[in-house]
């Protein structure tokens, strides 16, 4: 989920930390969850493991088809109305572990919340310009300047969330009272190229699912 006006570093929104994307020889290279070495386990009942994000750029086919494939036939907005619920759940689960790393270059699962804030708001921008526009430059960002930067891991959990639901309340209902033509708008991802508003959308729902699972997977790596 990005694009032109970046920075050097910017987002590959699949979503890939700077440091896991980068390999000794300064290579994007895949990043993968914690305790995970096989491929994707099915989804059931909505719950999906998500082993690794493909480089969004270096392969951005790839990247698109696995979080098309974490939404599956499901209603990107219905999957998307449920996830600020999840969090508060993985939140209550997290206790005292809600700001410990699994690792230096890992983040923590409310970093993870932080970051989820941060896309909402990007991508809020995106689909509003893609709307209004005929075909614009979709607004990029360094998701680890941010991260960093907005001192997400100090944030008191409630406020990050309250601001996550209320941005994606907005984004919904924008998208609830969008036309089928409005949907089909198309806005240009200057490393993926053409992307409707509507893919967009849906590609955010397994962005959702992606990174709830991460969450997850980070808890258990770090809970006692």
């Amino acid at each position: 989920m990005d694009c032109r006006l970046r920075s050097r570093r910017s987002i590959r929104c699949g979503c890939l930390s700077r440091r896991q994307r980068l390999s000794a020889g300064g290579r994007p290279r895949r990043r993968r969850l914690p305790g995970l070495d096989s491929p994707p386990a099915a989804r059931q009942d909505g719950d999906v493991t998500a082993l690794s994000s493909p480089d969004p750029v270096a392969d951005a086919a790839r990247y698109q088809r696995l979080l098309l494939s974490l939404l599956g036939s499901d209603d990107p907005a219905v999957v998307q109305a449920a996830t600020p619920a999840a969090v508060d759940t993985i939140i209550v689960d997290a206790g005292s572990a809600l700001r410990v790393r699994p690792a230096e270059a890992e983040w923590s699962v409310l970093e993870l919340i932080g970051h989820l804030a941060d896309a909402e708001l990007v991508v809020g921008g995106r689909y509003r310009w893609t709307i209004a526009h005929d075909q614009p430059p979709l607004l990029g960002y360094d998701q680890d300047l941010w991260v960093a930067g907005l001192r997400h891991n100090a944030d008191d959990p409630r406020e990050l969330v309250g601001l996550f639901r209320a941005l994606r309340e907005a984004n919904l209902a924008l998208w609830r009272r969008a036309t089928p033509a409005q949907r089909q708008r198309v806005g240009m991802h200057s490393e993926r190229g053409p992307e409707s508003y509507e893919l967009q959308f849906r590609l955010l729902a397994g962005h959702d699912r992606f990174h709830l699972d991460q969450m997850r997977k980070t808890l258990a790596a770090v809970k006692p």
